[in-house]
C-alpha cells in the first residue's frame, strides 16, 4: 500500500475509533488503542490504530506489538516513541499519558507469546520477518 492509501486508512480507522467509543471493526473483538507519538525527526504528532495487551497485575500498564504485519522493518511509531518516550494512549473514550519503554528479554518474548496465543496474526507477522517485533511497555502517569 503506497504511502498516500496508508494514511487515508489510518484516518478513516481513527475515525472509526473516536466515534464508536473504541472498536475497530478492522480488529474484530481485539482490544485496540490509538498511540499518538511525536514524529522522531519532524515533531509532529502521529497517531496509529493498534491493538494491545493489558498488564494482568499492573492496571497501569499495557502493552503493544511493533508488528507492522511482519514487514522486515519496524513501524514509524516505533522510531518515534524510541526517540521522544512521551506518549497519548486513547482506549475507549478515555485518553492518557504514557511513557513509552521497549521490553527486554526474555519478558518480550513471554508478551509476544501470549499475545500471539490470543491473536494468531502475530505468530504469523512473526514467521514473516527475520526481525524480533519489538513490545513496548505504555505505562500511564496515573
Amino acid at each position: 500500500m503506497d504511502t498516500a492509501k496508508m494514511l487515508a486508512h489510518n484516518a478513516q480507522m481513527i475515525e472509526e475509533f473516536r466515534t464508536t467509543g473504541g472498536t475497530l471493526s478492522a480488529f474484530g473483538d481485539g482490544p485496540v488503542l490509538l498511540l499518538t507519538t511525536t514524529g522522531a525527526r519532524s515533531g509532529k504528532q502521529r497517531t496509529s490504530p493498534m491493538m494491545y495487551l493489558a498488564d494482568p497485575d499492573d492496571p497501569r500498564v499495557v502493552y503493544v506489538f511493533a508488528s507492522k504485519a511482519g514487514a522486515d522493518d519496524n513501524p514509524a511509531w516505533f522510531h518515534n516513541l524510541v526517540a521522544h518516550p512521551e506518549v497519548t494512549v486513547e482506549i475507549g473514550r478515555e485518553t492518557r499519558a504514557a511513557v513509552a519503554e521497549p521490553v527486554a528479554e526474555p519478558e518480550r518474548t513471554r508478551l509476544y507469546a501470549i499475545q500471539a496465543g490470543r491473536f494468531p496474526g502475530f505468530a504469523e507477522y512473526e514467521r514473516r520477518t527475520s526481525r524480533t517485533i519489538p513490545v513496548v511497555a505504555l505505562t500511564f502517569a496515573h
